[in-house]
């Protein structure tokens, strides 16, 4: 997760950015962070530990106003989950039910056999899990049969089915999973968190404490028209751009994004004092400065898709599983193949700004 330093350009780039720069703030306000998360009564908890999703999704123990960029406290995301591929980490995860997770298709191009694939959960720092850290086997890796086919990483989802339920605690717990028609409010902030590199260059030093940062949903037009490039000839025959199974979201302020290590990891935004997974981190422009929008795998385009898979695919016989294994110390670092960039350099064009122009006449 990136908060990059400056890069030093050309005269026609500073300008052009610094431009785009306070299009950004005009149209964005400076984000605050939301005391949101409820506790959870007693009666929830004795829910949550018999495996009750719906009573207990989203909703988080401890509810500390951090601000974007910052360490997250143990009990802050109890839904993030680390995808191990060979023991290597590579990417994050997001926990949405007791025994499946979500992550992002990019992350299983080397591998789709479950036998090669762990889920780390109740981790807060990978160099150190605690007492309540756990280690699961994947049963199930269900990979979009649409990803990447028809648009530059659409349909980024990937399903993994645990051998076993994990049992809820104030460390471990689902994320909320929005229907087809829940869309999260644009006036409201959201949240990613993620274990990735905080620079192009750096990776997340030892312990490797999880990251947090608040960001600003964006438009799909305006973010498509940062990623689409001026001469469509130039593009390729899978340009970058958002479309319908994709959303974004950004914070050019404080120059926070995704970066190398954070694919797959959940992006969740709060709906009536709950938490509800609205993105899957996906991919975005490099994370230096000046930063672009976060582009995120839309959860509620595929809300049907996932609904079909979980009931197509009942619960493993436990029996069968393999044995438990203990929770591992992870060294720092990070796959070079997560977070993937557009294949292309991203050039900010006349019309793009024209875009951000007719966004503050509008407000």
């Amino acid at each position: 997760m990136a908060g990059a330093g400056a890069k030093k350009s050309g005269l026609g780039w500073s300008g052009a950015w610094g431009l785009t720069a306070l299009m950004y703030c005009l149209c964005f306000p400076a984000l605050q962070a939301q005391d949101t998360e409820p506790n959870l009564s007693q009666s929830k908890w004795t829910k949550a530990r018999a495996g009750v999703v719906s009573t207990v999704c989203g909703r988080n123990k401890l509810s500390p106003k951090i601000f974007g960029g910052k360490r997250a406290g143990p009990e802050r995301w109890p839904w993030q989950a680390a995808l191990l591929l060979r023991g290597k980490f590579i990417c994050g995860a997001a926990l949405i039910d007791s025994n499946w997770v979500a992550s992002a298709a990019h992350c299983f191009q080397r591998s789709q056999n479950p036998a090669d694939y762990r889920i780390l959960l109740g981790y807060n720092q990978l160099s150190n899990p605690s007492n309540v850290s756990m280690q699961m086997t994947v049963y199930k890796v269900i990979v979009h049969p649409d990803f990447d086919k028809h648009h530059f990483l659409g349909s980024d989802i990937t399903l993994m089915q645990l051998h076993q339920p994990v049992k809820f605690s104030s460390h471990i717990l689902p994320a909320c999973l929005p229907d087809s028609s829940t869309k999260p409010d644009s006036a409201t902030t959201c949240w990613i968190s993620g274990w990735g590199m905080i620079t192009e260059e750096q990776f997340l030093p030892p312990p490797m404490q999880l990251q947090e940062a608040e960001l600003k949903l964006v438009p799909s037009d305006v973010c498509d028209s940062f990623y689409r490039p001026p001469n469509p000839a130039d593009a390729g025959p899978k340009p970058p751009g958002v479309h319908e199974d994709a959303l974004c979201a950004g914070d050019y302020i404080n120059e926070r994004s995704i970066c190398r290590g954070d694919s797959g990891g959940p992006f969740v935004c709060p709906l009536e004092g709950v938490w509800y997974l609205f993105g899957l981190t996906s991919w975005s422009h490099i994370c230096q400065s000046p930063v672009g929008p976060s582009v995120f795998t839309n959860v509620s385009y595929f809300a049907s898709w996932i609904k079909k898979h979980k009931k197509e695919n009942p619960a493993p016989d436990p029996g069968k599983a393999p044995p438990d294994e203990k929770a591992p110390a992870l060294s720092t670092d990070v796959s070079s193949e997560t977070v993937l960039k557009p294949r292309m350099t991203v050039l900010l064009s006349a019309q793009f700004l024209l875009l951000w122009l007719s966004l503050v006449s509008a407000q």
